[in-house]
């Protein structure tokens, strides 16, 4: 049997607060994914060297990006907005770093929520910063009273996403307010919502595994469909279907 792969998840971060001490931390269901899905995950603190990301993803096969809060449009020359509220420089310190090194060396990746949208960005594609302003006639991608909020998703044919969905009707979790605007080269467009906002991308590019996916196939709140989003991204690292898990 092949070794399974080391999968690096970044972390979200803390600073120190009246309550805690600094702190990373990362949900469950992002490393329970990769280990359901046949990989081992690898906890990545946010470092600042970049000599010490470029070897720690030397040992790696690949990495999952996880969501949180935005990006700092000022980074990527947008003015700020009042609906922005930014992840901790320093993690976004480390995830930019982080997602530089993986698209330079067409690293297997999994990006999910801010972090596809990092991903986009790095690879020279634009966002939008707020929805409901720059699309007035989108359906609602957020609901602060529900966070369960779901909206459907149209796939593309011959997609990862159609892979992982099938056909029939597809609703996913949605609880963003920022997304995708112009698509980088290097990827396309595998699934939208109705309203025609991105929902899912994938690389254009030969022999590069990168999925990216707006929703969150890691929440509580996910379907079985969704998480086998993480399983797809696997097999494309090993070229492996994951073995069957025999159940007492």
């Amino acid at each position: 049997m092949a070794a399974k792969p080391l999968i690096g998840i970044n972390t979200d971060y803390r600073s120190t607060r009246k309550e805690h001490a600094a702190l990373s931390f990362v949900a469950a269901g992002y490393y329970d994914g990769i280990t359901a899905s046949g990989g081992i995950p690898v906890i990545l603190p946010p470092l600042g060297d970049e000599d010490d990301v470029v070897r720690l993803l030397d040992l790696l096969d690949g990495v999952v990006m996880v969501g949180g809060a935005d990006l700092d449009p000022r980074r990527d020359g947008y003015m700020p907005h009042p609906s922005v509220r930014p992840m901790d420089t320093r993690r976004e310190d480390f995830d930019r770093l982080l997602a530089k090194h993986i698209c330079a060396r067409h690293m297997p990746v999994l990006a999910i929520g801010s972090g596809m949208q990092l991903l986009n960005v790095t690879e020279g594609g634009t966002l939008f910063l707020h929805i409901p302003e720059d699309l007035p006639k989108a359906i609602p991608h957020k609901d602060p009273t529900d966070l369960a909020h779901r909206h459907a998703l149209v796939v593309e044919p011959g997609s990862a996403m159609e892979r992982v969905y099938g056909d029939g009707e597809i609703r996913v979790n949605s609880m963003h307010h920022m997304a995708i605007d112009d698509v980088a080269a290097s990827f396309r467009v595998t699934a939208r919502a109705p309203d025609g906002v991105i929902e899912a991308i994938e690389s254009a590019v030969e022999n590069w595994t990168a999925l990216g996916v707006q929703f969150h196939p890691e929440a509580e709140n996910a379907s079985a469909l969704d998480v086998k989003i993480f399983e797809e991204f696997v097999i494309g690292i090993t070229g492996e279907q994951p073995a069957m898990r025999l159940v007492a």
